[in-house]
């Protein structure tokens, strides 16, 4: 749980401003009208809360998942233990980390109001499943983006301590970590832009339904390829540096502990 926590709180302060522009990028109203490079703060307040709590739950639900199923399975089932696990850890998440990020992400749009504003307006319009808008989005994006990223990583570290001789220091599983992540991050970025619309949506748009795949055919009736992938380019720089700092912090963390 303190790993993890720590992990989550150093690695969502420190990448925020990048966060920032992938989500202005990706928005309906473009990068300038949502804010530019102004406010590039706006909504850390949000993430500031919601991380420790977030980023416990997902390692302590992953690494649970992850030693009972190691129990009696063979070494090719691996990937296949890291990849439910992670999908598992990113169902229980979301429950924490999709309120702060509607909240996040509306603040970044809206760099002129407080968090606190948009809370009680999200609450006041909308109530709690307001708040909740986009789950089935994120954990669609989340999902897909842990099968790829967890069993890498591990795979990674596996095949780096076979190459040395010896379990890899925590700086090598921050680099193992920040390949994965990039690599999840570039292939799973439309499923992204769609979690954004989504939760951006005006309240009762057709977008604001939840319909991931209603987004993302009216992305690309509108944008094309490029509207799919807004925003690439920070999301896969925030998440390869922010698998580096993540999977290293926490690894380092986890091992200072035990």
């Amino acid at each position: 749980l303190k790993a993890g926590g720590v992990a989550g709180v150093c690695v969502d302060l420190i990448l925020f401003p990048l966060d920032t522009v992938k989500t202005r990028l990706q928005s309906p109203q473009g990068f300038r009208k949502a804010g530019g490079f102004r406010g590039i703060y706006a909504g850390v307040p949000s993430t500031a809360i919601g991380s420790f709590p977030n980023a416990a739950a997902f390692f302590i639900t992953y690494e649970n998942v992850k030693s009972m199923l190691y129990h009696g399975s063979t070494s090719y089932l691996t990937p296949a233990a890291h990849m439910v696990a992670a999908s598992l850890g990113e169902v229980v998440a979301c429950l924490i980390r999709v309120p702060s990020e509607v909240v996040k992400q509306r603040a970044q749009v809206s760099p002129s109001s407080s968090t606190l504003r948009i809370l009680s307006h999200t609450l006041y319009h909308e109530g709690i499943p307001g708040l909740y808008r986009g789950y089935k989005s994120t954990v669609l994006r989340e999902i897909p983006f842990s099968l790829v990223q967890f069993p890498l990583w591990e795979s990674l570290k596996d095949l780096w301590s076979w190459k040395q001789g010896h379990v890899v220091d925590s700086w090598q599983s921050a680099v193992c970590g920040a390949f994965a992540g990039g690599f999840a991050a570039a292939v799973t970025t439309p499923l992204d832009v769609a979690k954004t619309r989504i939760m951006l949506a005006k309240a009762g748009s057709s977008n604001a339904s939840g319909n991931v795949l209603a987004a993302l055919g009216g992305i690309w009736r509108t944008q094309g390829l490029s509207g799919l992938f807004a925003g690439v380019v920070p999301r896969m720089a925030a998440i390869s540096l922010g698998g580096f700092i993540f999977l290293g912090t926490y690894e380092k963390t986890r091992q200072l502990l035990l």
